[in-house]
């Protein structure tokens, strides 16, 4: 749960990456940092919390240079601390070179102990930090090249935006389970972007090109832009997760909208599972496009029941005193007028412990709402996540050991039901968008149809395996 921005040749790099990761934000509010080059040298500045805490102007002016990589971070393999926060830099015998990374690399750990036993000395428990020990070991000479021989070492999830001092350099998965796109800014330079997601271009005037391929690396130096394919090819298996919550709902990711999969994901929860109601409400603020697809399916009318707090911060201070569903009210508050003596349908987009829906249901049947039915527009999640989401472990999962009526009677709602992940799978792959001036390609070869999509956290089918190393590695050494 990262996001990744860089940009080649710009004279503000700096500042456009710092917008870029502006509009990533959603991806990781841990922490940030931006690297730059000027040709000669790297600079890097990281720290703990939101951009816009992390970069003042006086930090930025000192980014000096044309090219730049940036980071946000949610933490899924290393803890929450500075010296796990990206882009990791460093200097080697080549030269210097920054990493940013979004996924989860599966054999991190076994590849890790190899290198300290080789001598390799690591300062974070972050998995990107073997990426860049890889890179700094292969006996290849070209930057592109030792990229490629270091991820020729590692299996998992990675879009990843590496910068030394002329080039800057992306790559992504042979499976393509994370998101990465490419672009160019408007007007006179036409300089190359990259991002997590293209949502991101929109903030610095800049236009999507294509998304970058599964498997492919492209460089950006003096010469422009140069595609290789260094690795095999692998069947595509984008995450579905990706779609269903963790992208902005204006993005557009391998050909399919964010926005309409997700009301195409509520359309067909209201034909796989309709119910009789007076009203249907969404948990915002994921839940609102499948709340819409709902209601237009089943010409529900759709109400706000209830109100989010954009307002909530990552730490906050509990009254000593208890008061009832304190967490949860903090985000969320009913709209009494709305919900009272109403039989209320309430889309959200999972469940994972099920304690927020709990909650979620007694404060509607406090507000007045005389039945609650809840309906989650994706399967069950009974399995973690170990490419990039953070999931709990399996015995967390409610789903993992409770079938559907026994989470229905725990959150005590009048009926719940999951989208089946076949229709889930369907309705994405319906959601796909035709470029301009293109007809409609054949559903067999649609960019994320059939099973090309990664689904691990519901049917337990991993693409990539993962065995879980029997050590827990603990952080020792604390940044202050």
């Amino acid at each position: 749960m990262c996001g990744v921005f860089g940009i080649h040749g710009h004279p503000e790099a700096a500042n456009l990456t710092y917008l870029g990761l502006h509009a990533l934000q959603h991806r990781g509010q841990e922490s940030a940092g931006i690297a730059t080059s000027d040709g000669q040298q790297l600079s890097l500045h990281r720290g703990m919390g939101h951009v816009i805490d992390v970069f003042t102007p006086e930090q930025l002016d000192k980014l000096k240079g044309h090219n730049a990589i940036g980071h946000v971070r949610y933490s899924t393999a290393g803890g929450s601390f500075l010296k796990n926060a990206q882009p990791i830099g460093v200097d080697y015998s080549r030269g210097s070179i920054a990493v940013a990374h979004n996924g989860n690399l599966t054999n991190a750990e076994a590849v890790r102990e190899k290198l300290e036993a080789r001598g390799s000395i690591f300062q974070s428990i972050s998995d990107t930090e073997v990426i860049v020990h890889l890179v700094a070991m292969s006996r290849q000479r070209a930057a592109e090249d030792r990229i490629a021989d270091a991820l020729s070492h590692v299996q998992g999830a990675y879009s990843l935006l590496c910068l030394t001092e002329r080039r800057m350099i992306a790559a992504r998965d042979p499976m393509g389970i994370r998101p990465l796109c490419l672009g160019k800014t408007r007007g006179k330079s036409d300089d190359w972007v990259v991002s997590s997601e293209p949502t991101s271009f929109d903030l610095i005037d800049a236009e999507y090109v294509r998304d970058v391929e599964p498997g492919e690396m492209i460089v950006f130096d003096e010469g422009g832009m140069r595609s290789l394919r260094p690795f095999e090819n692998k069947p595509r298996h984008m995450c579905i997760f990706e779609y269903v919550y963790f992208a902005r709902p204006d993005s557009t990711i391998d050909g399919i909208s964010v926005y309409e999969a997700r009301k195409s994901l509520g359309r067909a929860l209201a034909v796989e599972h309709g119910v009789e109601a007076d009203v249907v409400i969404p948990v915002p603020d994921s839940g609102v496009p499948a709340t819409i697809g709902y209601a237009e399916q089943s010409g529900m009318p759709f109400e706000m029941g209830l109100v989010r707090s954009h307002y909530v911060g990552r730490t906050f201070i509990e009254p000593q005193q208890s008061i009832r569903h304190f967490g949860v009210r903090l985000k969320l508050n009913p709209v009494s007028d709305t919900l009272r003596g109403k039989r209320v349908v309430v889309v959200d987009d999972s469940i994972v412990r099920g304690t927020t829906s709990r909650k979620i249901v007694k404060m509607l049947r406090d507000a007045g709402a005389r039945e609650v039915h809840l309906r989650i527009s994706s399967p069950p999640t009974r399995w973690p996540c170990y490419y990039g989401v953070d999931t709990p472990t399996r015995s967390e999962l409610i789903a993992s050991s409770h079938n559907v009526q026994e989470i229905n009677d725990y959150v005590t709602s009048d009926s719940l039901a999951y989208l089946s992940l076949d229709k889930m799978v369907d309705a994405l792959t319906r959601a796909r968008v035709t470029p301009p001036g293109k007809t409609a390609l054949p559903m067999a070869e649609t960019p994320g149809a059939g099973n090309s999509f990664c689904h691990a956290c519901w049917s337990g089918d991993y693409p990539i395996e993962f065995t879980p190393h029997p050590r827990q590695r603990q952080t020792r050494l604390l940044d202050t």
